[in-house]
């Protein structure tokens, strides 16, 4: 169609042009008419700069597998499409959203090439000023995330040296005691040998002894009133033998599941001058029992920490991979579990039955991480001096072709003045030092932009619940390096 120097100079985007200047770009670009329907997609090479000249626009981004719509109108004037051409190579000229027309449209259509020429032939103080603008907020929004995962590595490794310390300490206080527990066995085991035991004696001792070890092992977990009467019981009958500090083995002896009948075996097995001796060094033998399992746990604690460290920080996998989430959100939850505190329960309500999903874990335990973080500071909003109070809970499920992971909490609630504000970068209602205003946005593009889901919330006061929607299937990785990365 023919382009009229008048009618574009009309718009409010070229009024300032002189005539050459209208002249250059109607002799350069065109004017093309669009019937309703798309115009340009998503993602597709930036090869043009659209003006409106009449008709209705629509843009729309992808948000997993829908499009949302994010403007329209009919405004004369209103451009889209390569606005960012004047930077060249230097950044990955693509559409960012898509357009479409809901009528027969009118657009001045300049190629891409020459929207950045006479960008930068007639406006380079602005094209400077602009680039600056662009790659300063780059900069800035990368350094800035970069302190975000600082400050959350920070709180990470605080958490997990405590939890590394609490079954590190109780290793170390059991193996002392258990050096010294064996050393009065052998002790209690060399007055033993010293008495006139005949050797049938001394093998019933030694099998009432193997027999214990393995009692211990399959010791029932008893009430705390079950335990109770049992000590007692046990108590009184070692008090009726003349075994000095009953009292005191017999909630040994409970703990390890022993019982009276136990007791008339070990005194059936030996005679009564010899029967405290014979108690002291089986109670000897419970305690050194006891103690090996408590640093068995105490071990196997810090090997399931340190496994779910290396779960968390994927450093020994491939980034996209195919993952079990509940796998991903065991690890976060442990790795965060110093910040939760003795008032906020967690409860897990995992649909068993999802299949495992493609993705990048390592980027979806940091959406984990800044989801359970918000929730954990919502419910710490009403502290009290002994640190937060709540639910949290975590919830998976099945929603249509995608996976639901979603983290709510009893907290405060999002303000309805803030809602639309959450996932803007910087953006933060915590208080000065304590957040970035980058974990929901970075949180955003992870899930949008790199797995083509959806992040979404609902939210009132006491019943908060962000959701995290993946694909149960998913496209060849894009591996290009994220601002988020």
């Amino acid at each position: 169609m023919p382009c009229s120097p008048q009618e574009i100079g009309s718009l409010f985007l070229f009024e300032k042009l002189t005539d050459e200047q209208l002249g250059r770009l109607c002799a350069e670009g065109r004017v093309e008419r669009f019937e309703p329907g798309p115009v340009y997609t998503e993602g597709s090479p930036a090869t043009c700069f659209y003006v409106m000249l009449e008709g209705t626009v629509v843009l729309s981004r992808r948000v997993g597998g829908d499009d949302v719509e994010v403007g329209r109108t009919s405004q004369r004037g209103v451009y889209a499409g390569a606005m960012q051409a004047y930077l060249g190579d230097r950044v990955r000229q693509v559409y960012n959203n898509s357009m479409r027309v809901t009528e027969p449209t009118r657009f001045f259509v300049v190629p891409a090439d020459t929207f950045a020429s006479v960008m930068r032939e007639w406006f380079p103080m602005a094209v400077h000023l602009l680039e600056g603008l662009f790659f300063g907020s780059k900069n800035t929004q990368r350094a800035i995330g970069q302190r975000e995962r600082l400050l959350a590595l920070g709180s990470l490794s605080a958490g997990l040296t405590h939890e590394l310390n609490n079954p590190a300490a109780a290793a170390v206080r059991a193996t002392a005691t258990l050096r010294e527990r064996v050393g009065k066995m052998r002790h209690k085991l060399r007055v033993i040998s010293a008495g006139t035991y005949d050797r049938e004696t001394l093998a019933g001792l030694i099998e009432i002894q193997e027999r214990t070890a393995e009692r211990v092992a399959k010791a029932p977990v008893l009430s705390p009133l079950e335990a109770s009467d049992r000590e007692d019981e046990l108590a009184d009958w070692l008090d009726g033998h003349g075994i000095p500090d009953g009292w005191r083995i017999a909630p040994t002896f409970v703990q390890a599941g022993l019982d009276l009948d136990w007791l008339e075996q070990v005194a059936a097995a030996v005679d009564e001058a010899t029967l405290p001796s014979a108690v002291g060094w089986l109670s000897y033998t419970v305690e050194t029992e006891l103690l090996m399992d408590e640093i068995a746990d105490s071990t196997n604690r810090i090997s399931h920490l340190v496994d779910a460290a290396k779960q968390y920080s994927q450093l020994d996998r491939a980034p996209f991979q195919i993952a079990d989430v509940h796998e991903l959100l065991d690890s976060t939850l442990l790795m965060l579990s110093g910040k939760f505190g003795p008032r906020i329960e967690v409860v897990k309500e995992y649909d068993r039955t999802l299949p495992r999903i493609p993705a990048y874990p390592a980027e979806l335990n940091q959406v984990w991480t800044n989801l359970i973080d918000n929730a954990v500071a919502a419910m710490n909003g009403a502290d009290d001096g002994q640190g937060g109070q709540g639910t949290l809970t975590v919830r998976t499920a099945r929603e249509n072709d995608r996976l639901l992971v979603e983290f709510g909490d009893t907290g405060t609630g999002v303000p309805p003045e803030i809602r639309d504000r959450v996932f803007d970068p910087f953006f933060t209602t915590k208080p000065v030092g304590e957040g970035t205003g980058l974990g929901l946005d970075i949180s955003w593009r992870i899930v949008v932009d790199r797995h083509h889901g959806t992040l979404r919330f609902e939210s009132e006061p006491g019943d908060t619940r962000f959701q995290v929607l993946l694909p149960l299937t998913a496209p060849a990785p894009d591996d290009t390096p994220e601002e988020h990365a």
